[in-house]
């Protein structure tokens, strides 16, 4: 039988990036009795990931305001189920813990969308963020060649790390347009201190050829990357190369949300001004409820955790700069849309979804994403559709199916072990208030 340990919370949070982290210290300064849970062995989640498993000096000034508040970290866990409204079941390296809630906070993050071209399952090929976290982890990267191709800003980022730690990158190619790329500079003219962060990049990245109306349309090798053939500019070109970091910008982490029962807009969780889902007691904050980047992240975390800790009114003085935020998400959004295009890059061989090896013909039989897993297990692989889920939405405009248990991969035992689960007798039910200390 599977070790299992039980604890309670006031607030459990899920997720230790920056959402999460923000959530976590402002529930536990307001007297809360506060979990944060992360599936890493540090918080900071991707984007604050330091080197060699560190964390950044960001995540730790967040990290020691945790300590200071008594918050309790629960690192290296991983939530599976919920068995029970008011408890979430989580694996650990030592078995199964059972976690109990009154309020639930959301911050799950996101992931990068990968989208299907011939070649892209050759070893090399990797997310942007993906490979950027291989070398904060000691990957050496000094002397190699490396492509970065897809959308977003998160590929200048990357381009930047890789070249500091002795990277050659002969091209980042973006498929936005130079008339979006143009109009997102302009709406940066209100967040200066990003266009100090622009500004400082391309410093950096002097000399390297940025390329937009550019995307990876096949990558070349026998046992490995060897080349990546790109469209630039209307213009196919072969480019030899080590590494292709290739992401086209990020897909949000919904499927606990989604296994809760939390009704969504548009890809993403809804949540009122208060950052409270449709479900009573839960909360959800950053990338899930919309991609908006770090700030973003950390001033719906602070709303988050500032309104389950009973604080309204100070949770009241940050929606303006939230909106501000938002405002930026939504340029964002607009400016790196994914053209039609791209829906035509997969051949028929192509695998589509490479856990169960799916092709491209084989799956575009089907109507809808249920169907395509009925007849084709496409999706019911180790990722749980994480990588061909967003890709087969954005191919195909179909939906994800509703969640269901086990969101995560977990051992049997402790699949067997939740079937037997009874909640903790008088334990308050979600959405319960809770009166403030003193």
């Amino acid at each position: 039988m599977t070790n299992s340990t039980k604890q309670s919370f006031d607030v459990l949070v899920i997720g230790g990036g920056p959402a999460g982290l923000a959530a976590a210290a402002c529930a536990a300064d307001g007297g809360r009795h506060v979990g944060i849970v992360d599936d890493n062995p540090r918080l900071g989640g991707q984007i604050w990931r330091g080197e060699c498993g560190g964390i950044s000096s960001e995540a730790a000034r967040w990290a020691e305001r945790l300590q200071r508040a008594g918050a309790q970290v629960l690192s290296g866990t991983r939530v599976f189920q919920q068995p029970y409204p008011g408890w979430l079941l989580g694996e650990t390296s030592g078995g199964m813990c059972e976690l109990g809630y009154k309020q639930l906070i959301l911050a799950t993050g996101a992931r990068e969308r990968f989208l299907p071209f011939p070649g892209w399952t050759l070893p090399n090929i990797m997310g942007a963020g993906g490979l950027q976290a291989f070398v904060k982890s000691g990957l050496p990267i000094g002397g190699k060649r490396v492509v970065v191709a897809g959308s977003g800003p998160l590929l200048l980022a990357v381009a930047v790390y890789l070249r500091e730690h002795g990277a050659e990158i002969p091209v980042v190619c973006e498929q936005a347009s130079l008339t979006s790329l143009a109009k997102f500079a302009g709406a940066l003219l209100h967040h200066p201190q990003k266009i100090r962060q622009a500004i400082s990049m391309r410093k950096l990245l002097s000399g390297i050829s940025l390329a937009a109306n550019s995307w990876p349309i096949a990558a070349e090798g026998r046992t490995a990357l060897e080349a990546v053939i790109i469209s630039r500019g209307g213009k196919t070109e072969r480019i030899s190369c080590d590494y292709l970091a290739c992401g086209f910008h990020l897909a949000p982490n919904c499927e606990l949300a989604g296994l809760l029962g939390c009704r969504f807009r548009n890809g993403f969780v809804e949540v009122d001004d208060h950052q409270r889902t449709s479900v009573p007691g839960v909360y959800c904050a950053g990338e899930p409820t919309g991609i908006g980047g770090v700030e973003l992240s950390l001033v719906e975390g602070q709303v988050a955790g500032l309104v389950a800790a009973g604080k309204n009114a100070e949770a009241g003085k940050l929606f303006r700069e939230r909106q501000k935020m938002r405002r930026f998400s939504n340029a964002l959004d607009q400016a790196f849309a994914l053209r039609p295009e791209l829906r035509t890059l997969a051949l028929p061989g192509t695998m589509v979804c490479r856990c169960e090896d799916v092709s491209y013909s084989h799956i575009k039989q089907y109507s809808s994403w249920r169907l395509a897993k009925l007849q084709t297990r496409c999706g019911m692989g180790p990722c749980q559709g994480r990588i061909c889920g967003p890709a087969t939405e954005f191919l195909f405009d179909w939906a994800a199916d509703i969640a269901r248990p086990p969101i995560s991969p977990t051992c049997l035992e402790n699949l067997a072990a939740s079937n037997d689960f009874k909640p903790e007798q008088g334990m308050v039910a979600p959405g319960t208030p809770i009166t403030n200390p003193g």
